[in-house]
């Protein structure tokens, strides 16, 4: 029981440390006048995939690999499948497939990249790949800046609000570093709690990083899109998710494959093979140029057969 508490604590300590490490950090880039749009594209995506980071760091750390890679293959599979159809039963919007056709490419590309990994590396996968996923996540960085710096770019800038816009640099500051601080705390607990409650039950800790860590994790995307969602906002709440989802399997396993070599329980290939599955789907869906509530039943029914399945088999 002690466990469980400190597990939805460290939960909370995630969700309130990214958001104000969000505030924080776009508070502190509109002082120094960076573009609306960039702050968009990459620090919210960033503050909003800080818990990921932080778990599947940690977890890597400590030896716990399996739920690093769990973790993020989860999260991915609870962005797409779940939150994106709750945003399409709320609120069915049109998409601009032209503007995000290339990020989920990208998207789609990274999924399939691990997913090759896996089938040839086998359980172990070796630290060059964590490197060289950096390398493509840099490289798509800076061709989102690069793209985000030309003058049409401006219509999709993320709108200025008083929030972000008076308050003073060094309050700013202060938010980022205490988000920041909470986020670390809050990932040591998810991680340590998490592993003695499977250890407990006998999950494995793939099981536990696909259920419990990918769901407390993705709690700030899901809150975030799901309020862009109801304010009308639907561009921002489907391009966080798939910034997001770029973010975790490049940026996050980049580093945590880096600072270890990953060790991949082999049934997440079925977990991968979901994941793309569920990305062609949604491709298709954006494709047609609106998710509609139809689309959105289909996806929360496929995450729900999905999860029964992981727990069935645990």
């Amino acid at each position: 029981m002690l466990e469980v508490v400190l597990l939805a604590a460290g939960f909370v300590l995630l969700v309130k440390g990214a958001d104000f490490f969000v505030d924080g950090s776009v508070g502190i880039a509109k002082t120094l006048k960076i573009p609306s749009v960039i702050i968009g594209l990459t620090i919210v995506a960033l503050g909003t995939s800080a818990p990921e980071a932080v778990v599947s760091l940690t977890a890597s750390l400590k030896g716990a690999n399996a739920l690093a890679v769990g973790n993020v293959v989860g999260s991915n599979i609870f962005n797409l499948l779940l939150v994106v159809g709750l945003c399409g039963l709320i609120k069915p919007f049109g998409v601009n497939f032209k503007e995000m056709s290339g990020d989920f490419g990208v998207s789609i590309g990274s999924a399939a990249a691990l997913f090759a990994i896996i089938l040839v590396c086998g359980d172990s996968v070796p630290r060059v790949f964590g490197f060289t996923f950096l390398a493509v996540f840099a490289l798509y960085m800076f061709m989102l800046i690069r793209k985000a710096r030309q003058p049409e770019a401006a219509e999709h800038a993320v709108p200025e609000t008083s929030e972000t816009t008076e308050k003073p640099l060094g309050f700013s500051i202060f938010w980022a570093i205490f988000g920041c601080a909470l986020i670390i705390f809050g990932g040591q607990l998810t991680v340590d709690n998490a592993v003695k409650i499977a250890s407990a039950i006998g999950m494995s800790e793939r099981v536990i990083g696909l259920t419990v860590c990918a769901v407390g994790t993705s709690l700030p995307e899901l809150v975030t899109s799901l309020t862009a969602c109801r304010k009308g906002e639907t561009g921002i709440a489907l391009g966080n998710i798939i910034g997001s989802n770029i973010f975790n399997i490049l940026a996050v396993l980049g580093i945590a494959g880096a600072v270890a070599p990953l060790s991949v329980d082999p049934k997440l290939l079925i977990d991968l093979s979901v994941l793309i599955f569920g990305s062609f789907c949604v491709y298709l869906f954006i494709k047609g140029g609106k998710i509609t509530r139809l689309n959105g039943a289909a996806m929360v029914f496929l995450f729900a057969a999905y999860t029964a399945f992981i727990l069935i088999n645990v």
